[in-house]
């Protein structure tokens, strides 16, 4: 079995016509909705805060990490696994931002 730190996560495709903010909104929704309650209010809160002020590229990863089993990320966030390195970064930040609350 492969590692898990070791694949790379290609970042979904960005639809050439969607507005700065129509993809804000998407991230925003998608961040609510997730699918276990701890992860829709980890990622909600984040992404109030955090999302407008992210350069593309930032948003890139994060549309990317949008696309990840819930259940890893909350392994990830919560420090219980490590996070693949091209989410090391972000996950750091909204694991800070928990601490926050």
């Amino acid at each position: 079995m492969p590692d898990s730190n070791s694949y790379k996560i290609a970042p979904p495709p960005v639809d050439p016509n969607e507005t700065h903010d129509s993809r804000l909104k998407r991230m925003k929704m998608r961040s609510m909705r997730r699918g276990i309650k701890e992860m829709d209010l980890i990622l909600s809160g984040f992404a109030d805060v955090e999302l407008t002020d992210m350069n593309p590229a930032e948003l890139d990863t994060y549309d990317a990490l949008l696309h990840e089993n819930d259940h890893d990320l909350y392994l990830w966030v919560t420090g219980q696994e490590e996070a693949p390195a091209q989410f090391q970064g972000l996950i750091a930040q909204i694991a800070v931002s928990l601490e926050g609350n």
